[in-house]
């Protein structure tokens, strides 16, 4: 049985910040229990590296749930204890992308 993979989007509204903030994300995809998957965002209209990143995802009929955040700027991340070892997030501040890849993916996932 295959599984589609979302990747949900969390973004704090700054308050006094002009700007048309995009996120692009990567298209879903369809992935077995066991594979890998690389999932992507282009950010514009706001300077990456001053903000947190956070990734949250939500299985169908249940509540988000937070997978882990990553400082742009510095690589620093901190990943709930559920996916621990499962994640890897990283950022290209050159091309303003974001990167979230996730292994031995379940059947929940």
């Amino acid at each position: 049985m295959r599984h589609l993979v979302h990747c949900f989007w969390f973004l704090v509204i700054f308050t006094g910040v002009q700007s048309d903030i995009q996120l692009v994300q990567s298209e879903p995809e369809m992935k077995a229990p066991g594979d890998t998957v690389k999932m992507s965002c282009k950010t514009s209209g706001f300077v990456l590296k001053s903000f947190y990143m956070h990734w949250i995802r939500q299985v169908p009929g249940k509540g988000f749930e937070w997978i882990g955040r990553i400082d742009p700027e510095d690589g620093a991340t901190e990943y709930s204890q559920t996916f621990t070892g499962r994640v890897s997030m990283t950022a290209d501040l050159t091309s303003e992308m974001l990167y979230l890849q996730m292994s031995d993916l379940k059947t929940e996932d």
